[in-house]
């Protein structure tokens, strides 16, 4: 008997998900789990206005992103920005000037992280009912 496209996607699926854990996490416990600290602090609402935002403009100063993010506090602003640094998603450069110049930008695994945001926020909208 053949096997179906779906059956085929279900046993890939399995076996991306065995590999994954059996292979790619194996000594890894759920308090060390990385990728969880990664989405948990960056798919949520001002965390992805702010990565969405640092990948369209590239370089922002702490009030030109707050201008672009309706409706989010500088309090909300400045601890999602602190997250998303401490996840190497955001860079902060600070310019020793009068008043300080502080600038925001994505790091490279930010942009590659935006990337695949884009792409699932994509499949989502064109997938949900």
């Amino acid at each position: 008997m053949k096997d179906t496209i779906v059956e085929n996607q279900t046993v890939n699926l399995k076996e991306r998900i065995r590999i994954f854990f059996t292979e790619t996490l194996p000594h890894q416990s759920a308090e060390q789990c990385l990728i969880k600290d990664v989405l948990a602090t960056s798919l949520d609402k001002w965390s992805l206005f702010c990565i969405y935002n640092l990948g369209y403009y590239q370089v922002l100063r702490f009030n030109e992103l707050k201008k672009k993010i309706d409706g989010i506090s500088s309090r909300m602003l400045s601890r999602t920005l602190k997250k998303l640094e401490q996840n190497h998603i955001v860079s902060r450069k600070l310019y020793p000037e009068v008043p300080p110049r502080v600038e925001y930008e994505l790091t490279d695994f930010g942009s590659a992280f935006a990337e695949r945001i884009i792409d699932l926020s994509q499949w989502y909208l064109e997938n949900y009912e």
